[in-house]
């Protein structure tokens, strides 16, 4: 494609790697492009919704003129699968931090599990974690997290369109969430343990859909710099 076509506006579907920041993985294709393709610097390039450094997957970056609709694209439905790990608690709801806190598993089977998956669906209430990029009183919570502070964090409305546990094999089980914007799969992940009566902390996550683009039509980052030096 030329420098044109994506000043007009294209949307390229990028399989982000895992330990990678979006805000990297935009950063690395514009320079691709600035380098490659002669787009000028200044040019506009932005992505529609965050993925945290340890969740890899499908990451919609808008080009030009197409930067115009990624609030259209973020409010789409997102897909996600993943892995929580029963019986434990970090603080960042994930693997960011250590474990902080254990829990008892014996008494949770894959009834119990089935059960409590159907009081996640539909709309809920879900506070994002302590450590997320939400701004409280001009601070990144993650900043008042790592300061030590205590914040009061209210919740919010979310929705969960559909939830499917893939597998059990505890301390694992396996999921596959279809949710609205704003959703924090870490979150889940640890009410979801608090409803089993245990903990929970999420492991591993991956977005696999943003409304009707698919993980499967992504690209990786260095395949995307490498295809443009082919050109």
């Amino acid at each position: 494609m030329t420098s044109e076509n994506y000043q007009n506006g294209q949307v390229l579907l990028i399989d982000k790697p895992l330990n990678w920041t979006s805000f990297q993985a935009v950063n690395k294709i514009k320079y691709a492009l600035i380098n490659k393709v002669g787009l000028p610097k200044k040019f506009k390039i932005g992505h529609a919704g965050t993925l945290d450094p340890l969740a890899s997957g499908l990451l919609l970056i808008c080009t030009g003129k197409f930067t115009k609709i990624i609030s259209e694209l973020q409010g789409q439905a997102k897909e996600y699968t993943g892995t929580f790990y029963i019986g434990a608690t970090t603080p960042s709801y994930d693997l960011e931090t250590e474990i902080n806190e254990n829990f008892p598993i014996s008494h949770i089977d894959d009834k119990l599990i089935l059960e409590t998956v159907k009081q996640f669906l539909g709309e809920i209430d879900q506070k994002p974690p302590i450590y997320s990029a939400i701004k409280k009183d001009g601070v990144r919570l993650y900043e008042h997290a790592r300061a030590g502070e205590d914040v009061k964090i209210e919740s919010r409305k979310t929705t969960i369109n559909e939830f499917e546990i893939t597998r059990i094999a505890l301390p694992e089980i396996d999921f596959r969430v279809v949710c609205s914007k704003g959703t924090y799969i870490r979150s889940l992940a640890f009410d979801f343990g608090k409803a089993l009566n245990s903990g929970a902390h999420l492991i591993t996550l991956r977005r696999t859909k943003i409304g009707d683009y698919h993980v499967e039509s992504a690209i990786e980052v260095n395949q995307f710099e490498a295809n443009l030096q082919e050109h």
